[in-house]
């Protein structure tokens, strides 16, 4: 004779747990480096700062205008990625500049 399962109370009790998503890395395939090949002043001046280095995300909360965030937003997932790439390449102009 099996004993029945008991029911959770509360809220929790008719949920059901999503999948978690996983997400996508950016690293290198070893064998994709030619760490052979010396950098060049021409290969160095081309090179983006994510290129080889990747920094650390930090969660905030940010206020945008609506319709820009719509139009981040019109191209589907990754839109916060997006928005970091602009605001990471207005940066480095800025420093470019200075």
């Amino acid at each position: 004779m099996e004993k029945p399962k008991k029911q959770r109370a509360g809220k929790k009790a008719g949920r059901v747990r999503r999948a978690t998503r996983r997400r996508r890395t950016r690293t290198v395939r070893p064998d994709a480096l030619n760490l052979s090949a010396p950098v060049t002043e021409s290969k160095l001046r081309t090179m983006k700062i994510g290129d080889f280095y990747r920094p650390l995300k930090k969660p905030i909360t940010v206020r945008i205008d609506a319709d820009v965030l719509a139009w981040f937003k019109k191209d589907g997932r990754r839109y916060q990625s997006r928005i970091n790439a602009a605001l990471r390449k207005t940066m480095e102009r800025e420093m470019k500049a200075r």
